[in-house]
């Protein structure tokens, strides 16, 4: 079962920080999953709408200015960091996915791969872009093809993974709270990979492995991966 620090290792820094990336590269993580959203005309590392929860900031953060967003704290005196300085701190050493959080993102992140094929030893397979935004990944992939898709879902979907299917994804993303054996046994009919979100104790990933699950993203990697 694949192990993916999500927001990087989340449970021992603040999410999606460069300190949390690094945190996930120093437990050996061989995947990180980060968020990513569009303000200003720069791709930021950032989960939440609104900047209240993570930083000392106010607002939404699609509405502010690079000056603003640059100088808040994301907690332990981090920034919130641009996909482009996690893509250069990564350097190609693990997978990454990309959750394209909203509108404005495919475009951006499409182009900041292929910078970072080009200049920072990113192989084309180490990439998985995913999006609760369905038409926004379809964009995605009608720019970047060769990369591969996860199809989000916070829900257990009427038809199950068949939505995942008519998207073209690699992997059907789903809710700890919403996955079932009905759903996992589609999704690998289909030929989708399941990984599921957000699992942080050793006993839930047992029954998640009993399920057939292929991985799981993980606020705590280090109560998975060998020391």
């Amino acid at each position: 079962m694949q192990i993916i620090a999500h927001r990087g290792a989340s449970g021992l820094a603040p999410e999606n920080t460069l300190k949390a990336i690094a945190r996930a590269l120093e437990l050996d993580a061989k995947a990180i999953e980060i968020d990513v959203q569009s303000a200003d005309g720069e791709l930021w590392v950032f989960h939440d709408r609104r900047l209240e929860r993570c930083t000392n900031g106010k607002g939404v953060l699609t509405e502010q200015s690079r000056s603003y967003l640059e100088q808040l704290d994301a907690g332990e005196g981090e920034v919130i960091p641009t996909l482009w300085q996690v893509m250069e701190l990564i350097a190609g050493r693990c997978e990454l996915h990309i959750e394209l959080k909203g509108t404005d993102t495919a475009a951006g992140v499409a182009e900041l791969t292929r910078q970072a094929e080009a200049k920072l030893g990113f192989a084309t397979n180490q990439w998985v872009v995913s999006s609760f935004h369905h038409p926004e990944l379809a964009r995605f992939a009608a720019l970047r093809p060769d990369i591969r898709l996860g199809a989000l879902t916070a829900n257990l979907p009427f038809k199950l993974a068949q939505f995942a299917e008519q998207l073209g994804a690699w992997s059907l993303n789903c809710d700890v709270d919403f996955v079932d054996q009905s759903l996992v046994a589609d999704a690998h009919r289909r030929g989708l990979k399941v990984l599921v979100y957000t699992v942080d104790y050793p006993d839930d990933c047992e029954k998640l492995a009993n399920m057939g699950v292929d991985g799981i993203f993980t606020n705590r990697p280090d109560r998975f991966l060998a020391s």
